[in-house]
């Protein structure tokens, strides 16, 4: 899991196994941020339309904007406005693309995930580096 800010750029980072599903795993990655402040909106596609998520990230003071479940059965939480700010998720998806251009984050060699971590926190290094420098 990652989190991406408006230029692109790694803000948190976070690993943990294939099972458990995305929206739980959002409090965890937000813990485990690299900046001392707080996003002010999180952009997720559809897996993230949970209203118990919406609800523990407005607690934080997080604005969640994600597009509804087809087969959402309670009243819509969102108008079009803050929707228009979900095509922006494309810079999510280029910081994985950056990402995966390091051989050793893309495919998990390590046995510990405490080294495949320290890998792909040394790609965010590299990438703010490329950026700042």
């Amino acid at each position: 899991m990652a989190v991406a800010d408006r230029h692109g750029l790694p803000v948190a980072i976070h690993t943990a196994s294939a099972a458990p599903h995305e929206g739980t795993l959002v409090p965890a990655t937000l813990a485990r941020r690299l900046t001392a402040a707080q996003p002010h909106r999180l952009i997720g596609d559809r897996a993230y339309d949970s209203d118990p998520l919406d609800q523990s990230l407005a607690a934080l003071g997080i604005e969640l904007i994600a597009p509804h479940k087809r087969n959402r059965q309670r009243p819509p939480t969102q108008d079009g406005r803050p929707l228009r700010r979900y095509r922006r998720r494309w810079k999510v998806e280029r910081l994985f693309a950056w990402l995966q251009n390091y051989r050793r984050s893309l495919t998990r060699f390590e046995d510990y995930p405490a080294n495949y971590l320290g890998f792909v926190y040394l790609g965010c290094i590299l990438i703010l580096l490329r950026y700042y420098l």
